[in-house]
Order: structure tokens, then sequence, then C-alpha cells
């Protein structure tokens, strides 16, 4: 008998583990949970249980497709048990969407199998690599975007996150990656880049997420630059769905900042 390989042990059932990150509104009346970014590890007792190892190994072996597809699955299954579902952001590859041509209508049917309203998913392209099919790639965000799901453009300021993808995705949502966030309470000129891309998210018509934002000082920078979505440690770590359904942070009522979460929730999280 052939032995299973890290791809069947990271595709089989529950292979996939999933801890959620609240992204938080900064209102007039105090905190509110926006969304939850999903966020996937691989199997435990592997190298891939480290999501930067589990993606950097499906993307070597070109399994793209069949990786996002279980990660929307375990997804919406773990976003199904909370007791109230806001926005969830689901992680995929441009590759993805450029090459399976039911990616949408899989994402749909999964989340109505859990009961999700498509109208709280956000679509947040990650890790796209020049060679992505460009007509398949505006194929299905637009039939995504016809199904009532939004789409966010992951790392903005890095990589390939540049003005030709902003202009291929039209984002809805624009994710700020936390190299420009860290340090910009002293740092003017990562405040004037913050600023800029604040604005042309206003001027696309979308919404702005500040990641990593770890200290208060940086998140009154962020404030003073009209980005009042944000996540990081400062507010709360990822939680697995139960540790998120327990701190209480989905109910409607709104909190201050001085609410926070027992660190061992997020250090288990991540293990």
């Amino acid at each position: 008998m052939t032995s299973a390989t890290l791809l069947d042990r990271i595709l089989e059932p529950n292979g996939l583990r999933v801890v959620f990150q609240p992204i938080f509104d900064r209102r007039s009346d105090g905190w509110h949970v926006y969304g939850l970014e999903a966020l996937v590890r691989g199997p435990l007792g592997t190298n891939a249980a480290r999501a930067d190892v589990l993606f950097e190994y499906v993307r070597r072996k070109r399994e793209e497709a069949r990786v996002d597809r279980a990660c929307v699955a375990q997804v919406l299954a773990s976003a199904g048990e909370l007791p109230r579902v806001p926005t969830v952001s689901i992680n995929v590859h441009a590759s993805t969407l450029g090459k399976d041509r039911d990616f949408p209508d899989f994402v749909a049917r999964t989340a109505e199998a859990n009961g999700i309203v498509r109208s709280r998913l956000v679509i947040e392209i990650v890790e796209h690599a020049p060679s992505w099919d460009g007509p398949g790639f505006r194929a299905a965000l637009q039939a995504l975007r016809e199904m009532g799901m939004r789409i966010a453009l992951d790392d903005i300021g890095l990589g390939q996150s540049n003005y030709r993808m902003i202009l291929e995705c039209r984002p809805d949502v624009f994710k700020i990656d936390r190299y420009l966030v860290k340090g910009a309470a002293t740092d003017f000129h990562r405040r004037a880049t913050l600023q800029s891309i604040a604005d042309l998210a206003r001027s696309f018509g979308g919404l702005t997420v500040a990641e990593g934002v770890d200290n208060n000082a940086d998140l009154e920078a962020l404030h003073a630059s009209g980005i009042n979505l944000v996540q990081g440690f400062l507010l709360a770590g990822p939680m697995t769905a139960a540790d998120l359904a327990a701190s209480r942070l989905l109910d409607p009522a709104p909190f201050t900042l001085d609410v926070s979460i027992p660190s061992h929730v997020a250090d288990s999280a991540l293990a």
C-alpha cells in the first residue's frame, strides 16, 4: 500500500484547521466586529501546520485550486458553527480563479449548504503570480460579484499587489500589508503612503483594512488617515470558532479598546 503524501493529508476530511481573526470597525459609539478573516493551517504534526509552509508547498505542487476548494469547504463549515456570522474573508489564489471555471459556483453552493448568506462573503485575492489567466480571472470576479460576494486584494503595497492588479481586481476592500502599518506613528512616509491608499480606495468606492496593528500609536495614525477598519493583536489574535463564540466579540453591542482577549486564546489558535 502506498503511504499517504502530505497533499493527501491536507485534502483528507479535517486535514485543514481554521481560525478566525476579527476585523474591527472604529465607530463613534465604540468598537464593533466588522468581519472575520479566515486563516487556514495544515495538519498538525506536519511541516504544513504553519500557514506559510502549507501554501508554499501547495504552490510548488501547483495544487492551488484543489486546496483552495478544501479551504473554502472547511472555512464555511467552521463559520456555520458561529452564533452570528459577520462578513467572512476567504483567501483564494488568483490562479484558482483564473483556471477553475466552476469555482464561483462551488463557493455559492458551499455557502448555501452551511447556511451562510453569500453577501457576507469576501473573496480575498492572495499570492498572485504574473502567469495567472487574465480573462478567466476577470470572468470569475464578475461571477462572484453577480452572486453578491465582494472582492478584496491582500497585501496592498507589496509584491504583485500593485496598480496593475488593483485595476484588474477593482477591489471592494483594500487590505494594507502590515509592513506599511508597523511604525506609521513615527514615520511620515508611511503615513503618507497609508493616506494615499485610503484615498484611492475611497475613489474606487471601496473600503480599507489595515493589518498587523499591534500598538495604540499606530492605531491612532491609521485613524488620522481615515482608516477605521483594522485587525491585529492589539485587539485580538486568531481564534477558533469555539473560542470566538466564547469571547462574546460577535455580540452586536459595541465595546471599548480595553476589552482584551486572553493571550492563551491567540496562542492556542496559532499552534
